[in-house]
């Protein structure tokens, strides 16, 4: 029973990381075929995000009332639905309609897989491991983004890159029938008395210090991993100076070493203790940007045409995915795995809130570094919230010590 469910959260998460990372393609996309300008494009972001935003403030409370294998079919059968109207629909509006489907779904399946890992692990080191290699499948998704959407463009053909729609909603149906057909019990544990209640539940969260200490954890977290790969394309335009899309693509080594990372965390954790493996990621990603970059940056680079062009430093840098990939997994599988689980999906839904909030914070302060301080230096200031990020580790460590049972055998 519990390799079926663990088998359509992969699923799941593998489908929505290729929709999610789809939008600068689509971005690019619209121009192109539909004619629109930059500023209108752009607000293919805001219809993703804000939907997650939303959506996990609103039902990360009583979904447990609701159920979450229903929550996931819903989120699957709604994408499937979507990428029939892109492909039929074929206009900026009905890529709008799909990034907005794609957010609503994606908090509802969010939510749900955070609080069913909770149901389907036994302790915090089986927590750990599943939370990791969910959110590595996760990256594994990104990085194949960015090669399925070329795969079916065909330049001659405009409408040509359409065809990946029916793909990915076939993708979708399949994993609906698997989760359809996996019978799991849900734990029926609810947060409050009524929905008010569990609405107050997850707001006082917040106030616990544990809590607190790990949403800055969260938020720190994700304002290094967003602003890093945000910029890495622009980066590598502008520093190594390679073709465009060659920049682009040479992102898809910071997803692939980051869902790299986050698989092999996972094993890690069956063996060592969750902060040990963090505190030696930490310092390893701060060794590579303090001692990797500035030879990156220094790299001579000419008449670049291919991968096979690029100087093996170049590829270098990128690798700092590997240690900053288990940051995220372990962190949210350590605080959930301490607390009850019927509190894990209102507490997922913090998780999915301040995770937006420092992913659109971290990009848009690299971005404000590359125009004033140059690209050359950026990426240095990634070294201040990886410092109180270990701090917070340490205060996150003394604060569990107690809470989870299942951690007593780990200390």
């Amino acid at each position: 029973m519990k390799h079926g469910i663990k088998l359509s959260l992969y699923v799941n998460y593998f489908v929505f990381a290729i929709l999610l990372n789809s939008v600068g393609i689509v971005i690019l996309k619209s121009q192109q075929v539909y004619g629109v300008d930059e500023v209108q494009a752009s607000t293919l972001e805001l219809f993703k995000d804000l939907p997650i935003a939303i959506v996990s403030f609103i039902v990360a409370s009583f979904l447990p009332r609701l159920g979450y294998k229903k929550a996931m079919l819903s989120g699957l059968a709604l994408v499937s639905l979507a990428c029939l109207g892109m492909y039929l629909g074929n206009s900026f509006w009905s890529a709008r309609l799909l990034f907005a489907c794609v957010g609503i779904s994606f908090a509802l399946i969010k939510v749900s897989v955070y609080s069913v890992i909770g149901l389907v692990t036994d302790n915090s080191r089986e927590h750990n491991s599943l939370m990791s290699s969910v959110e590595g499948v996760f990256m594994f998704g990104i990085a194949l983004a960015y090669f399925l959407f070329p795969a079916f463009n065909d330049e001659a053909i405009p409408d040509s890159w359409l065809r990946v729609y029916p793909v990915l909603g076939a993708a979708c149906i399949v994993s609906f029938l698997i989760l359809l057909f996996t019978k799991f019990d849900e734990g029926h544990e609810i947060p409050g008395a009524d929905l008010s209640e569990d609405f107050r539940q997850m707001l006082l969260l917040i106030t616990q210090k544990l809590v607190l200490v790990f949403v800055i954890s969260a938020f720190l977290f994700v304002m290094v991993e967003q602003g890093i790969m945000t910029w890495l394309p622009t980066f590598n335009d502008r520093v190594l100076k390679l073709p465009q899309n060659i920049s682009i693509m040479m992102a898809s080594i910071l997803a692939v070493s980051l869902g790299l990372g986050r698989i092999l965390a996972g094993q890690l954790t069956k063996k060592y203790n969750w902060f040990y493996v963090l505190s030696f990621c930490i310092a390893a990603a701060m060794v590579l940007v303090t001692f990797v970059l500035p030879q990156t940056v220094n790299a001579t680079t000419s008449d670049i045409q291919s991968f096979a062009d690029i100087p093996l430093i170049g590829f270098a840098f990128p690798l700092v995915g590997l240690f900053i990939a288990p940051i995220y997994p372990l962190l949210n599988s350590t605080v959930l795995s301490s607390l009850p689980k019927k509190l894990h999906s209102p507490m997922t839904g913090l998780i999915i809130i301040f995770s937006a909030l420092g992913g659109t914070l971290g990009s848009r302060i690299v971005g404000w570094l590359f125009k004033n301080l140059g690209a050359e230096k950026a990426f240095y200031y990634t070294l201040i919230p990886m410092a109180v990020l270990f701090i917070c580790l340490v205060l996150l460590r003394n604060l569990t010590a107690g809470l989870s049972p299942s951690e007593s055998d780990n200390h």
